[in-house]
């Protein structure tokens, strides 16, 4: 049974009202700055457009020009593409014993691209761990890198560990291999929390906190782990960037607990605002969400706040929207009971 937002009544405020005058987190009083308001704006107006496309609302009548000009991915993780394939095509087909369901789950998000798997499942046929030919998959990919295809997403950077093999890829394949035979689909699947499986997935190589959490979350989306999105977060760089524009330099090492701060007072700041956001279908958002969302308006509020600084420095948004011909699909783990 899933945790849904309760209904809201709207109201309407003006577009300028200011953001609280102080907040208290952690033991600390903390200043919001105008980015702390544009994140709920932002993510009443990025989800607005994701169900716009999906057909379920009208498509705003006055589109927010930077929405409209540059990319951003969806308020919740497992909206988005990427994510979408990683569930309908790799968590939930095939072989679904945990083993093989963890196996999978890694050796596509080593590499974060659907093109890759399916340059894999071309050329071998189903993939398994019990079928697994180290051999077989390096030459699939070695030959498509000598072409030129590109192996890996560009949505953060995976370092290769150090293993032995001279690409990127490779190490990575012994990567995959390493957690195998050492017995982490075992150890993840035992742990009492998130944390600790988190802690088991943190103690192999080049696994750093931020791709530790994020393959943890992938891997919860299966049958064979049940823990909740609520449990337990990890700040990224870019949520680190959002946070300080949100609250200034006193947030510095209590991004966690801002972040958890944020889910738990989602429903009070839309209605403070007057925005809609109905989740999704009823799903609230969850501190992986509101953890990505930080980055996300760490990267809109270099166009819409360029006088408020973050950490990074960064001043422009690199990734220009282009159109997506092929058809989204919102079919969500079904343990979250919220498919139709």
């Amino acid at each position: 049974m899933v945790t849904t937002l309760q209904a809201r009544p709207q109201i309407h405020q003006a577009e300028d009202c200011d953001p609280p005058a102080t907040v208290r987190i952690s033991g600390r009083v903390l200043k919001p700055t105008p980015v702390f308001d544009t994140y709920w704006r932002f993510a009443a107006a990025r989800h607005q457009v994701y169900l716009a496309r999906l057909g379920e609302v009208a498509a705003s009548a006055v589109p927010d020009p930077v929405l409209v000009q540059h990319r951003f991915t969806n308020c919740f993780r497992a909206a988005d593409r990427v994510s979408q394939y990683l569930i309908s095509h790799v968590s939930y087909r095939g072989d679904q014993t945990w083993q093989e369901v963890f196996f999978r789950t890694l050796l596509f998000k080593v590499f974060n691209k659907v093109q890759t798997w399916q340059l894999l499942e071309e050329h071998l046929g189903e993939i398994t761990w019990q079928g697994y030919d180290y051999g077989a998959v390096d030459q699939v990919l070695s030959r498509a890198f000598a072409s030129g295809t590109r192996l890996y997403s560009a949505a953060y950077i995976t370092p290769p560990p150090h293993l032995g093999e001279q690409r990127k890829h490779r190490n990575h394949l012994r990567l995959v291999e390493m957690l195998m035979e050492q017995g982490a689909p075992e150890q993840v699947q035992e742990t009492a929390s998130m944390r600790e499986a988190y802690q088991v997935l943190l103690g192999f190589p080049a696994l750093g906190p931020f791709l530790a959490y994020q393959y943890l979350i992938d891997l919860n989306y299966a049958a064979g782990l049940s823990f909740s999105e609520m449990d337990f977060v990890v700040p990224g760089p870019g949520a680190r960037d959002g946070i300080r524009k949100c609250f200034g330099a006193n947030a510095s090492g209590i991004e966690a607990e801002v972040i958890r701060y944020m889910a738990d007072n989602q429903e009070e700041h839309f209605a403070r605002l007057g925005l809609t956001f109905r989740g999704l279908r009823g799903r609230p958002l969850q501190l992986i969400d509101c953890q990505n969302l930080f980055c996300e308006v760490d990267k809109y509020a270099r166009v819409v706040h360029p006088d408020i600084a973050g950490i990074s420095g960064r001043s422009r948004i690199k990734q220009l929207y282009r159109p997506d011909s092929a058809p989204l699909t919102a079919w969500f783990p079904p343990k979250w009971g919220i498919n139709p």
